[in-house]
């Protein structure tokens, strides 16, 4: 499967988009890795910014997160939510890019609970006090 030429256009300005978001958090770290991008905290990968991974025809953003979530999320919105390869196993959720919309509050509040989990102490409770 091949992204479209609709789903190519929109791809820099959604991962600019994700980007800033991320951007927003204390301590992260982009890493260009060619096909993605990866988004860490002190060395630890908090998500990804998946483009056509694997041939898949999806741009998404995949975080992590746990299976209750990922299933709640997956069951309430298949459209909007997929389980990543090799990650969901662990829990890590995915939610497309590619869409016409995006909900933006929805991909903040996936990174925000991520970063909290997986952060340190110190920098999660400064999460706390972001909008």
């Amino acid at each position: 499967m091949t992204l479209t030429a609709r789903q190519q256009s929109n791809s820099a300005q959604r991962q600019a988009k994700l980007s800033e978001i991320l951007g927003a958090l204390p301590e992260i770290v982009v890493e260009d890795a060619g096909d993605h991008l990866k988004f860490l905290i002190r060395k630890k990968v908090l998500a990804y910014y998946l483009y056509d991974h694997h041939g898949d025809g999806k741009i998404a953003f995949c975080c992590k997160s746990n299976l209750s979530e990922q299933r709640r999320l997956v069951r309430e919105d298949a459209d909007s939510f997929f389980v990543p390869a090799y990650l969901g196993a662990k829990g890590w959720i995915a939610i497309r890019l590619d869409l016409d919309t995006v909900d933006w509050e929805v991909v903040w509040e996936l990174a925000r609970k991520g970063y909290q989990d997986l952060a340190p102490r110190k920098l999660a409770a400064l999460v706390e006090e972001l909008p």
